[in-house]
């Protein structure tokens, strides 16, 4: 077999800012580690930890604008300022409790109200069946703070310490106890995606590599990166940066996946040159210089992509996308110099036992692969179109989720809690809140408080509504709701226990009627609230988010007819149903700029208009057909009602960025083979030679995002699922056989206008007697 020709790059440094960056990081390899070894020393001690500045509700991430805010808002009537809610649930199903069951729910509540941070503990009833009782915990913000964590901790205490009936269940439910399990499992879940990722990825590069330390090597600066970003991450959410649990489990694929993506670029291209005889060090240096703008450009495309996400709306994307930007940055930095120095500290180590040999990367699966593409473009591009065309017709079926999946770790205290909170009716444990303020106080003229009650009963989108005038499974008359006000005052004055002086005048389920109330009709009479049950299911349903739209306009027309001055439609659907449409809002708003801003760098780089157009949509379409292939897998096999709201966004700003590294891999180490030969074969030389690059690193980022679907919760399932298979596509088909396939076909037209050019004038790699590169 003949010696393939030898590129001459593979023995000269190209001259440029990179040259001098791999120069220093070679010459002075020493100090940067020890710089490196300081900050990641320095740095998580002296600022905040990331987990510290998570946010885990989405509605916490909402503009105040929103609807379900602005209703959230007209309902703080209701809520004690900066105060929070749980619920205590006690039952033994399906047994009916006993009296003794009771008792111990009674030193229950008691124990808790006892608690350091608990504002109230009112009892919420009886279920229907008789089995579960519920109470309401009204906790402080302060008591909230760190996630609700601490006083969470001393409220399983207190009901631990209650001597209850064997077999009587105690536990926490709603959204906060939800909140605070999951934080646990967030952070069991971060331990467990970064050991899953670093187990991986090494065994994966021990694979590619055949080489005991290289895999270390590549993956050391990575994980250093990952120590320091946190902290930044961290510090950044001081000056307003708001994170979201996603981005501690996405942080550490990104990092690591992309940090090891560009360990591949250098390594490899550094083996190449070891194979042709140039020293270790030299071979550093000249990887760095020509390797360094590819690995700069591709961290680029992900750092703008990622801090184009700072323009939406959904506070939720504004602090994933700048904080993985910062994580992306430092990575960067990490792979020109940490990468460098320690490659020239350990020489030819670095590749044993392994040899490379002169020839090697133009040949193996790649190189036959290659070879057939540029005989046989027309039909490789064919095939690769009508499968991705496919995939991606599958997207018209898209439709959100909501917020079903997302519910209480399994096998929690809340998960457990919440499986006893089932046997309420959905209006009790999860209502749909409809919001309304009144120009005059219901408790002096109830009848609009009764018109309203009456026209939302009528309206088709309600299956049940409970007001201020049938609180607690008991009808008041509005004459007897005005006449209890005058005698008693506000309900929210008086105690839950009926006054023994009372009690000879008062029927108790009258005066238990009539507090119960207080959760419906504000003090002051202007604001009134109903629980309602929705006719499209349960809130947490596709169905019901879906239904968001024609329950706020029955509630505006039933307001319109009482003559409210406001109205809103808050809970689980109604949040739901806002943050799927600004997501989708966001999505249609930042597609265009990250577009334009990633063709403008593949342009600068590929010194080419055309292209960064068929690169550009090459990733839009492996986008459409990764989205495609995640509905088919969730939806129509898995029978999912739909598709996690964030996975479109997550989807597109991850494949875009990260799709483009590839491209420009490939796309860079075809001109520059071109540059030394005919079109055809400069693409068969360059698929050859970087198809191991890319496959490795596109397996990397692949197996990363793939760590997810089994550490992490439905929803992280969902994103690594669709990236993972989107970056598969990407790796597998795309970047090395459709591009490919283009490049031939369009021939000395790829480099439009401005040509692919003379080969540059090269510097020459540092020789031992200039003492640049072996100091």
């Amino acid at each position: 077999m003949a010696r393939e020709p030898v590129n001459p790059s593979l023995r000269e440094a190209q001259p440029g800012p990179f040259l001098t960056i791999g120069r220093l990081s070679v010459k002075y390899r020493w100090l940067v580690v020890a710089v490196w070894i300081v900050a990641v020393a320095v740095i998580p001690q002296a600022l905040p930890s990331l987990s510290s500045a998570v946010k885990n509700e989405n509605t916490a991430f909402l503009p105040s604008n929103t609807p379900v805010v602005k209703a959230s808002a007209l309902a703080a009537p209701f809520q004690r300022q900066n105060s929070f809610s749980a619920l205590l649930v006690a039952g033994r199903p399906p047994a009916q409790l006993s009296a003794a069951d009771e008792a111990a729910f009674a030193s229950a509540e008691q124990a808790v109200a006892r608690v350091s941070g608990v504002l109230d503990v009112r009892d919420r009833g009886l279920s229907g069946d008789g089995q579960v009782r519920m109470a309401l915990v009204e906790l402080s913000g302060r008591g909230a703070n760190n996630g609700g964590t601490n006083v969470f901790d001393k409220l399983h205490a207190a009901v631990g310490g209650v001597a209850a009936p064997a077999g009587l269940q105690l536990h926490f439910a709603g959204e906060l106890a939800q909140s605070v399990d999951a934080d646990k499992q967030q952070q069991h879940t971060q331990s467990l995606t970064q050991q899953l990722s670093l187990l991986f990825i090494i065994a994966l590069l021990l694979v590619v590599f055949r080489a005991a330390l290289a895999p270390l090597v590549t993956l050391l600066p990575a994980a250093l990166s990952l120590v320091i970003a946190g902290p930044l991450i961290g510090e950044a959410a001081k000056a307003g940066l708001e994170v979201s649990g996603l981005t501690q489990i996405i942080l550490i694929v990104i990092v690591l996946g992309a940090g090891t993506d560009y360990g591949l670029f250098l390594i490899f291209r550094v083996r190449e040159a070891l194979a042709h005889g140039v020293e270790p060090r030299d071979a550093v240096v000249g990887a760095v210089s020509r390797v360094g703008e590819t690995i700069t450009f591709s961290a680029l495309t992900v750092i703008v992509a990622l801090v184009s996400v700072i323009l939406a709306q959904f506070g939720l994307y504004r602090g994933l996308g700048p904080g993985l930007a910062i994580g992306v940055a430092v990575t960067l930095v990490a792979g020109l110099t940490l990468l460098p120095a320690l490659l020239a500290i350990f020489g030819r180590a670095v590749m044993w036992p392994s040899k490379p040999r002169p020839g090697h990367e133009y040949r193996g699966a790649w190189g036959g692969v290659a070879a057939r593409i540029v005989a046989r473009p027309v039909r490789t591009l064919s095939i690769g179109l009508v499968l991705f065309v496919a995939l991606a017709l599958v997207v018209l079926a898209y439709k959100p989720a909501g917020f079903g999946s997302q519910t209480a770790p399994s096998g929690s205290d809340s998960a457990k809690g919440q499986v006893l909170l089932n046997h309420f009716p959905v209006s009790v444990r999860n209502p749909t809140n409809i919001v309304m303020r009144l120009p005059t106080s219901a408790w002096e003229d109830p009848t609009p408080l009764a018109t309203a009650s009456a026209g939302l009963e009528r309206q088709r989108v309600f299956t049940s509504v409970t007001g201020g005038l049938n609180p607690a499974g008991v009808t008041l008359p509005p004459s007897a709701l005005t006449r209890l006000y005058r005698a008693l005052g506000p309900p929210q004055r008086l105690p839950a226990v009926e006054p023994p002086a009372l009690a000879a005048r008062l029927a108790p389920a009258l005066y238990a009627a009539y507090t119960s109330s207080a959760q419906f009709i504000s003090a002051n009479g202007r604001t009134i609230q109903f629980y309602t049950e929705l006719r499209a299911g349960d809130p947490s349903s596709t169905a019901a988010l879906n239904a968001i739209p024609a329950v706020r306009a029955a509630v505006t027309q039933v307001a319109n007819t009482v003559g409210a001055q406001a109205n809103g439609v808050a809970g689980e659907a109604a949040a739901a149903y806002d943050v799927s449409k600004i997501s989708t809002s966001d999505l249609k708003r930042i597609v265009p700029l990250v577009l334009v801003v990633i063709a403008i760098l593949l342009a600068i780089l590929l010194r080419s208009l055309v292209a960064p157009v068929y690169l550009i949509l090459s990733v839009g379409l492996s986008y459409l057909a990764a989205l495609g292939l995640a509905i088919l897998v969730f939806v129509e096999i898995a029978g999912d009602s739909g598709l996690n709201f964030v996975l479109p966004f997550f989807m597109f700003i991850f494949l875009m960025a990260l799709g483009e590294d590839y491209n420009i891999l490939v796309m860079t180490r075809i001109r520059e083979e071109a540059r030394h030969g005919e079109l055809r074969d400069a693409v068969r030389r360059a698929i050859a030679a970087s198809g191991g690059t890319v496959t490795s690193a596109g397996l990397v980022l692949a197996g990363t995002f793939a760590v997810l679907t089994v550490a992490g919760n439905s929803q992280t399932r969902e994103i690594g699922l669709g990236l993972a298979a989107g970056v598969l596509l990407d790796t597998f088909l795309v970047r090395t056989l459709l591009i490919p396939s283009l490049v031939v076909l369009l021939g000395d037209r790829n480099w439009w206008p401005w040509g692919i050019g003379a080969p540059k004038e090269r510097a020459p790699a540092p020789t031992p007697a200039t003492g640049e590169a072996t100091s």
